[in-house]
C-alpha cells in the first residue's frame, strides 16, 4: 500500500503548491506535482490541501520535553519525550545530557544506548549531544559548576567506551586544560566538536579549528562575545568558513537583529535551528529542575533563581515560523536550517532532512500559523493532531 500525502510540498529551494509526497513502506516514492506521478490505484489518499508538507525536523540539543529530561537516565523518559517531540514535527533528535557527576551521566548515556532503535520511540534517537562538563565555568550559565571538570584523555576513552559512534555532538570549551588535545580525538573519532560555554579567544579558536573543532553551540550565549579587539568565540565562528554553528530562534536568547546577523554571514547551509528544550516544553509556568538546578518559567521563559536564562521552551516548529514571520525567510530556508542542514551535519543527509526519493519517509505536515497537524517517521504516522496516543 502507498500513502499520498496532498499539499504545498517543501522543497530545498522552492514550494511546489498542488504537490504530494508517496510513500511505500519506511521510505519516500515520489515527491513533486501531483501531475507527474502516475497513479497505481493502490494508494491511500491523505488531503492537506492549504498545509505545508515539509521534511521531518532534527534537533540536535533537546535536554527534555513533556516534564522529562534526558538526565532521568530511564527509557521512559527517552520514548516520552520523543512523543513530545514528534508532537511539534522532530522525526529524529539528540538526547543531550548536562554538567553532573560522571555516574548520572553514565546512567543517563546507558538509558540512551538501551533505548535507540526502540519501537517505542515516536522521534528517533539519532544519538547523544554531551553538553558538559567539559566547559569553562565562567561560562557555565545553567551547568553546575561543581560537577564541570577537564576533559583529560581518562575522561574522553570512558565516554567513547560507553557509547562509542552514538556519540555525535561534544560541546567543549578549546581553552580549557586538555581540551586541544580532545578535540583532536574526538575528531578523530568522528564525533563533531563543538565550542560553547567557552570563554576563548579567537586564537584559541583557531587552533581548536585546526585540531577538528567544526562548531558552535547556541551562538551568543554562554560564549565570549564580538569585540572589535578580540572577536572571540562569536567572531571566530561568524569568519571561520569551516565552522557551523546553531541558535536558538526564540528572540529572548537572541535579538532577531543578531540572529538575522548570523544568518547573513553563515547562510542556512551553516546555520542550524536548534530549541534547547527543557523539561518545561509543553507544561505550564512553574518551577521545574534542570540538571539538578531549580528552574523557574514564567510566561515560557525558563531562568534559575538567580535569572540566568536554562534552556528553553522553543519548539522547532515555533522556531521556523520566527524566522519566516519576523526575518521574513522564505519557508524553504528556514525548513532547510531545521531539517536538512542538521542532517548534513550529523552525516545522515542521505537519508534524511529532505523529501526525495529513496529517503526515509520522515515529513510533518505544518498549519499555516506553523502548528503541526501530523508526523510520520519512516512511514509510520507517529502524530496526528487531536487524537491521543
Amino acid at each position: 500500500m502507498r500513502t499520498v500525502y496532498r499539499g504545498s510540498v517543501v522543497e530545498t529551494t522552492r514550494v511546489v503548491e498542488n504537490g504530494i509526497v508517496v510513500t511505500q513502506g519506511e521510505r519516500i516514492l515520489y515527491a513533486g506535482e501531483e501531475g507527474g506521478y502516475a497513479y497505481s490505484g493502490d494508494e491511500e489518499i491523505r488531503d492537506y490541501s492549504g498545509q505545508w508538507i515539509i521534511p521531518g525536523l532534527i534537533d540536535i540539543h533537546v535536554h527534555g520535553n513533556a516534564g522529562h529530561d534526558v538526565m532521568d537516565g530511564t527509557k521512559e523518559a527517552l520514548v516520552a519525550i520523543s512523543k513530545s517531540l514528534s508532537s511539534y514535527g522532530i522525526t529524529g533528535f539528540l538526547a543531550t545530557t548536562m554538567t553532573a557527576p560522571f555516574a548520572e551521566i553514565e546512567r543517563a548515556l546507558n538509558a540512551v544506548v538501551e533505548t535507540v532503535g526502540s519501537p517505542e520511540l515516536a522521534a528517533e534517537v539519532l544519538g547523544v549531544h554531551l553538553e558538559g562538563p567539559w566547559i569553562n565555568p565562567k561560562m557555565k550559565g545553567a551547568q553546575a559548576e561543581e560537577n564541570i571538570v577537564h576533559p583529560t584523555e581518562e575522561r574522553v576513552d570512558a565516554i567513547l567506551r560507553l557509547i562509542g559512534e552514538k556519540l555525535c555532538v561534544v560541546t567543549i570549551a578549546p581553552e580549557m586544560p586538555e581540551a586541544m588535545a580532545a578535540i583532536q580525538k574526538l575528531t578523530e573519532q568522528g564525533v563533531i566538536c563543538s565550542i560553547g560555554h567557552s570563554d576563548a579567544t579567537i586564537e584559541q579558536v583557531n587552533e581548536a579549528v585546526e585540531r577538528g573543532a567544526s562548531h558552535a553551540t547556541h551562538m551568543f550565549n554562554g560564549m565570549r562575545g564580538l569585540h572589535h579587539r578580540e572577536p572571540g568565540v562569536v567572531g571566530a565562528t561568524l569568519v571561520h568558513d569551516r565552522m557551523t554553528c546553531d541558535i536558538i530562534a526564540d528572540f529572548i536568547h537572541v535579538h532577531p537583529n543578531a540572529v538575522e546577523l548570523v544568518y547573513r554571514m553563515k547562510g542556512r547551509e551553516r546555520l542550524l535551528l536548534i530549541s534547547d528544550g527543557m523539561r518545561a516544553v509543553g507544561m505550564p509556568d512553574g518551577t521545574y529542575d534542570l540538571g539538578g538546578q531549580t528552574v523557574h518559567v514564567r510566561k515560557c521563559i525558563a531562568r534559575l533563581t538567580d535569572g540566568t536564562l536554562a534552556g528553553s521552551t522553543l519548539t522547532l516548529n515555533r522556531a521556523i515560523g520566527h524566522m519566516v514571520e519576523t526575518l521574513r525567510l522564505s519557508v524553504p530556508d528556514a525548513v532547510y536550517m531545521a531539517a536538512t542542514a542538521p542532517a548534513v551535519k550529523l552525516g545522515v543527509s542521505e537519508r534524511k532532512g529532505s523529501l526525495e526519493v529513496g529517503k526515509d519517509a520522515d515529513l510533518v505536515v505544518l498549519a499555516p500559523d506553523y502548528s503541526v497537524r501530523a508526523t510520520v517517521v519512516k512511514g509510520r504516522m507517529v502524530y496526528q493532531e487531536g487524537e491521543s496516543e
